[in-house]
């Protein structure tokens, strides 16, 4: 049973609520359907958009042509050029790492996947190089859904965590270790397999996996304490914020407090089996969240230090989450309402959040701070 909260709480929390930024300014404006963006040094942007295009976006907003030396892309379905993160040393090192759809060829031609490639960024900003594929999902699918592909870069900057989809047809291989669909898969920058991941020594399972039972995670980050969050698409309902740890199994589809589209089941319609993880929140109706956010700043007030911030790209909105030791705090509330198509949420350097919307024209915004 859900514990009811104090009424000093609710009051404190409507109170925070209504004092909340709610002013956005463009950033940019102009990406063609625009999946993630990542923070350069001196106030610059690398934004990916989903048909193929990584661009370079300047502190005074101006939007690069696409820059060269990217991989082979499918764009597709929900497949395309996703997820792109910079290195913690970037300063230094000027690599990077993105995650896109990756055609098949030979006797996979007709099927693809996600896949992780490293990379640095030229240093005059025009595009890639030294570029690699290190790690490719297993197994190739046809189809054009369910591909996650957000990626963490692990607190002490050696690993990096990738989010992987089910792929749709492969719902029921998210419960076994044989391959990388419906799974959180931890490997080094080179793309081998740390010895420590939980089934590294495991007969007959794929070594780089983290964690298993996932169906489509577009939202993942590492909060304060360097704790890996990952939120994910459920069906007709269930969308899922889960607090991932290693070998743990989180029920995709086994257990899910969603149903089947156009309803119906999904396998026995049970929400609830030994053994496997319930979620630290469901959002039942979907909201089709996309974008995390961890708000380490005091940039909007004591109230917000420490929330987390979802994206709907269903309601077009935000919501924001309060967390603690690994339980809910209350409720999301929505505190910024039909912005657009939300794909992607980050908070910046300079400690305000920033906002992806893909409605055409796609838009990057800032949250102004707090007054």
């Amino acid at each position: 049973m859900r514990r009811l909260l104090p009424i000093a709480f609710v009051l404190a929390a409507s109170a925070a609520l209504a004092q909340a930024p709610k002013t956005f300014d463009t950033v940019a404006s102009g990406f063609e359907r625009p999946w993630a963006v990542a923070f350069l040094p001196g106030g610059e942007f690398l934004v990916t958009e989903k048909p193929g295009a990584l661009r370079w976006v300047s502190a005074q907003g101006r939007i690069s042509a696409p820059l060269s030396g990217l991989p082979a892309v499918e764009f597709a379905g929900q497949g395309g050029l996703l997820d792109v993160v910079v290195d913690r040393d970037f300063e230094r090192t000027r690599a990077l790492s993105l995650c896109f759809t990756e055609p098949g060829i030979g006797a996979d031609k007709g099927k693809n996947g996600t896949a992780l490639a490293r990379a640095t960024l030229k240093a005059d900003r025009s595009g890639l190089e030294n570029v690699q594929v290190v790690f490719r999902q297993a197994p190739k699918l046809a189809g054009r859904h369910h591909y996650g592909c957000r990626i963490v870069e692990s607190a002490d900057g050696q690993t990096l965590f990738l989010t992987l989809g089910e792929r749709y047809s492969g719902m029921k291989q998210a419960q076994t270790l044989d391959n990388h669909l419906g799974k959180v898969v931890r490997v080094r920058k080179d793309g081998s397999a740390p010895a420590d991941n939980p089934f590294a020594q495991t007969a007959g399972a794929r070594p780089e996996i983290y964690s298993l039972g996932h169906r489509n995670p577009q939202g993942a980050l590492l909060d304060a304490d360097g704790r890996l969050w990952v939120h994910e698409h459920g069906p007709q309902g269930g969308d899922e914020i889960n607090l991932v740890r290693p070998g743990v199994n989180y029920g995709w589809p086994v257990i899910t407090h969603g149903k089947d589209y156009g309803g119906g089941k999904i396998g026995d319609g049970i929400t609830h089996q030994d053994g496997l993880e319930q979620p630290v929140w469901h959002w039942t109706p979907s909201i089709a969240p996309s974008g995390f956010a961890h708000i380490t700043s005091p940039a909007y007030g004591q109230a917000w230090q420490g929330s987390f911030v979802v994206g709907s790209l269903k309601f077009r909105q935000l919501q924001r989450v309060v967390l603690q030791d690994g339980r809910l705090v209350g409720q999301p509330q929505v505190f910024a309402d039909d912005i657009g198509r939300v794909r992607d949420v980050r908070q910046g350097p300079d400690g305000l959040l920033y906002v992806l919307t893909e409605d055409e024209p796609g838009r990057l915004l800032r949250l102004r701070a707090a007054p």
